[in-house]
């Protein structure tokens, strides 16, 4: 082992998907004994580099040094061998085998042929030790909770005489507790001189454990910086593509919309809670209102989102409709009660590409349009025509395969699809992203007439000129709480970019990142 070179360094990376680059000549170096975070927005090529790294994916350029030797992992097997592991948020072990036979699995040490019981458990007892961890190897990986599953799997990682270990969003399920645990693990490694890759949305946790900061955007390299002395509004910056100086309006499509002071909610959310993903989040708007929300990735804005809409199940809160509280158990009951959900995955949660424009615009009506299981087709082309030409939806015919359309014309069919419910609420989760120019004007003067019109709008955006412009209202969302209401004069691209960065609502882990931040 070479001590004066890197532990692993990432040159040029480039990786290609169907013409589209997810990776475009991208860089990472890490040292021995460092804990190095990669950020990005979503989209940013963090997944893809990781799976690089780890021989989920071949690389279709740049080169990759382990050691100071050239590597090219055509496998994970070939990085566990190599010692390059990544313990991923979702654990993917058996719940049904010992915390023992789970980090030796497919490895188990073996005696005449037969598996070495005790062996097996002796070591694995001491990579759990060594980790600091107080965790009976012969038990039950199902019988732990969820933290000490994920210890496991850094053990299992580990055990692979690992030099490079990645951890991808650790905390995520994580109680403050169990995230002291965690850090102390980190610690040890880092200790040991093994380097980690740190990936979180979570600031003052990459402030807290991280030597150096690595900032990707669109599938390319933005910076490395040490984190020490970067000011996290200096972060929020590179990851969104913004300098401090350019912080102003941009142009976009909407005529901005006041909320008048007397008005009643139209819509109102109270004290939304889910684990760590929403903490006490409560909203409301009225109606004719555009209420806009800002967030970095994991912010909890789409989380926000889908509790209202009844997707996800929440511990705490209540939502209430013209005065009514709601009892949404599922999507159905939202759509039922007058609410409407255009949500930020076009391609996995709106289109169904292989059916027809007609048949998209029309999926959420098909109750209203049926009897006894028949389509009135005629009603149902009545739709269509009405609403392909009140948006403008550029299609051959409304038979054509909607996969066939471009992005922004895909927008309008959904936006189109909740629009024949005549909804009373409409929440949008990335209106405009990935549609070209002219189609976002479109959707955004067609979200401000139907604003005028009276429905009340949610709108989450990454865009902070859709939102500055846009918005009577902008809440920033961070770590799960809702940590400005910015009105009038107050909403800018600089207050919206500081409040991401900053918070102004105390941290429900802050005083667990103070406790450990002093072993780091």
């Amino acid at each position: 082992m070479m001590t004066n070179v890197p532990l692993l360094r990432m040159e040029g990376i480039t990786k290609i998907f169907g013409g589209y680059k997810a990776l475009d000549g991208v860089a990472l170096t890490l040292e021995r004994g460092e804990v190095h975070a990669l950020v990005g927005e979503n989209g940013a090529g963090k997944s893809t580099l990781i799976k690089i790294m780890t021989g989920a994916y071949g690389r279709d350029g740049g080169q990759m040094w382990l050691d100071g030797q050239s590597v090219n992992f055509r496998t994970p097997e070939d990085a566990q061998g190599a010692g390059v592991v990544a313990v991923y948020q979702e654990v993917n072990l058996l719940a049904y085998r010992t915390v023992a036979e789970n980090i030796y699995l497919g490895r188990e040490p073996r005696r005449f042929g037969f598996v070495n019981w005790k062996k097996m458990n002796a070591d694995a007892r001491e990579i759990l030790e060594r980790l600091g961890l107080n965790i009976d190897p012969r038990a039950t990986l199902g019988s732990l909770n969820i933290a000490l599953r994920q210890m496991v799997a850094i053990a299992r990682g580990v055990s692979f005489n690992a030099k490079v270990v990645v951890l991808d969003e650790p905390t995520s399920s994580l109680t403050e507790h169990e995230v002291s645990i965690l850090y102390d693990v980190v610690r040890r490694l880092k200790a040991e001189g093994v380097g980690v890759v740190y990936i979180s949305h979570r600031f003052d946790e990459l402030y807290t454990v991280c030597d150096r900061v690595t900032v990707l955007r669109d599938g390319r390299f933005v910076a490395t910086r040490s984190l020490a002395g970067l000011e996290k509004i200096d972060l929020v910056c590179m990851m969104l593509g913004k300098r401090r100086e350019e912080l102003r309006q941009g142009t976009t499509a909407f005529r901005h919309i006041e909320r008048r002071g007397d008005e009643a909610p139209l819509l109102r959310a109270e004290n939304l809670t889910r684990g760590r993903k929403l903490n006490d989040v409560t909203i409301e708007a009225a109606r004719g209102e555009i209420v806009g929300m800002a967030g970095l990735l994991g912010s909890g804005r789409t989380e926000t989102a889908r509790a209202i809409f009844g997707a996800d199940r929440i511990e705490r809160g209540e939502v209430y409709l013209e005065g009514k509280r709601l009892n949404l158990r599922t999507p159905g009951d939202a759509i039922d009660a007058g609410l409407a959900f255009l949500s930020e995955d076009r391609k996995a949660e709106g289109i169904i590409p292989e059916l027809s424009v007609r048949e998209n615009l029309t999926l959420a009506a098909l109750p209203a349009l049926s009897k006894m299981g028949i389509v009135n087709n005629a009603r149902q082309r009545e739709i269509v025509e009405k609403f392909m030409k009140r948006l403008g939806i550029k299609a051959t015919s409304a038979d054509q395969k909607i996969r066939e359309l471009s992005g922004g014309n895909q927008q309008k069919v959904l936006l189109a699809r909740w629009l024949c419910k005549n909804p009373k609420f409409l929440i949008l989760d990335e209106p405009t992203r990935g549609i070209d120019i002219g189609a976002k004007g479109e959707i955004q003067a067609l979200v401000g007439e139907l604003a005028e019109a009276g429905l009340g709008v949610l709108m989450i955006s990454s865009e902070l000129e859709e939102l500055v412009e846009g918005s009577s209202r902008v809440l920033v969302m961070r770590d799960g709480e809702c940590v400005a209401e910015l009105r009038g004069n107050q909403i800018s691209q600089d207050s919206i970019i500081h409040a991401m960065a900053e918070g102004s609502a105390v941290q429900a882990d802050q005083h667990v990142a103070d406790d450990v931040s002093k072993q780091f």
